[in-house]
């Protein structure tokens, strides 16, 4: 009994594994490294499908409508003049480092301020609209200034506005092309001082100064093919600030002067007009004259010529004629005419008036042509 438990109550030895064959285990894990292969593989072209949607993707960029881009792969610009240049909308280009994207704002009015000939001053007074009180002179090196061909001193400012019309040649024909045009407004103003005197520029020959000063802007960027385009500017020239009172002092001379003299010209404008306007009316006068004499003469040619040939057919006749036609004229408010003629033997007649008519004699009451009437 007791054996019986004992026997019961004792545990069974864990069964031995059988042990594979070893083809078997080589085929297993040849298979298994297969399957985690295949399955890399995979992981792998869906990461290089990915990278490679990625990698194009990334290539797109868009440019606004007030912008235009130029692509440089390996740093030199693709394409050639404007087909280097990309409009608005989207774009694509390869990624970095193969192709860099420049945004140009080549519809943006860009603006250049020349301030080598201004007095020392800063922005914030300016954008304040206040300026720096005047020293009592000139620093050179802190103010700047320029020189009139008369050997005065003024002060010149250029605002320069110009667009960029290719942005290839602005972009990346010169390292700094913004600094290039401010040294070009440097020159410009410069050499437009030194060939007029001071007063040109102040205040005779203002807008020949400005001329003067963007035709030396426009010529020296054509000269250096910057590729922009110049809007209209400012030139602004002033006398140097120590001396105002003494240009305004002459200013207003000159200005008085030429309201004298405008006066005076207008004095003899009047004049002039007046005495054209009587020397006209007088001219017309002696013309309407001459053509009526002249009108007048050739009718009493005319006549003459007219009445010629009757004249010489029978002279007599003619003036008696003539004579009885003027008489008729003449005496043509007269009551009774007499006309003596002359006689055939030419000895003169004997008119006898009889001065004192004899009375008219009355008609009787009874006249009957009276009372039938």
């Amino acid at each position: 009994m007791i054996g019986k438990r004992m026997s019961e109550a004792s545990p069974q030895p864990d069964p031995v594994p059988a042990v594979p064959a070893p083809g078997a285990a080589e085929d297993a894990s040849t298979q298994a490294l297969a399957e985690a292969m295949r399955s890399s593989f995979v992981l792998v072209k869906i990461a290089m499908v990915f990278l490679l949607v990625y990698f194009f993707c990334s290539g797109i960029f868009t440019v606004g409508p007030q912008e235009k881009a130029v692509i440089l792969r390996f740093g030199r610009p693709v394409g050639q003049g404007e087909a280097a240049v990309l409009g608005a909308g989207f774009q694509w280009a390869f990624p970095y480092p193969i192709d860099e994207v420049v945004k140009i704002p080549a519809v943006k009015v860009q603006t250049a301020t020349s301030s080598a000939g201004w007095y020392a001053t800063n922005r914030k007074l300016r954008a304040a609209g206040t300026e720096p009180p005047p020293r009592p002179f000139l620093v050179p090196g802190v103010d700047g200034y320029t020189l009139t061909g008369d050997g005065n001193i003024i002060h010149v400012e250029v605002t320069l506005r110009y667009r960029i019309n290719d942005p290839i040649k602005y972009y990346f024909n010169f390292t700094n092309a913004a600094e290039v045009v401010t040294n070009i407004l440097d020159n410009a103003i410069f050499f437009a001082s030194a060939r007029m005197n001071v007063d040109d520029p102040l205040t005779s020959n203002v807008a020949a100064f400005k001329e003067k000063v963007l035709g030396r802007v426009q010529a020296l960027i054509q000269e250096q093919d910057l590729g922009i385009l110049v809007e209209p500017s400012d030139v602004n020239a002033i006398a140097p600030r120590q001396t105002k009172a003494a240009f305004d002092a002459v200013l207003a001379a000159q200005q008085e002067g030429s309201k004298q003299i405008n006066d005076a010209q207008g004095y003899a404008n009047e004049i002039l007009s007046r005495a054209s306007g009587e020397a006209a009316a007088l001219t017309n006068a002696g013309q309407t004259a001459r053509t009526r004499y002249v009108e007048s003469a050739n009718a009493d040619a005319q006549y003459f010529r007219d009445v010629l040939p009757h004249y010489q057919a029978n002279p007599t006749l003619f003036a008696s004629r003539l004579q009885t036609e003027y008489l008729e004229r003449v005496l043509v408010g007269a009551q009774e005419k007499f006309l003596i003629p002359e006689r055939a033997d030419g000895r003169p007649r004997e008119l006898r008036l009889q001065l004192s008519r004899e009375p008219v004699k009355a008609k009787p009451a009874g006249d009957p042509k009276k009372h039938n009437h």
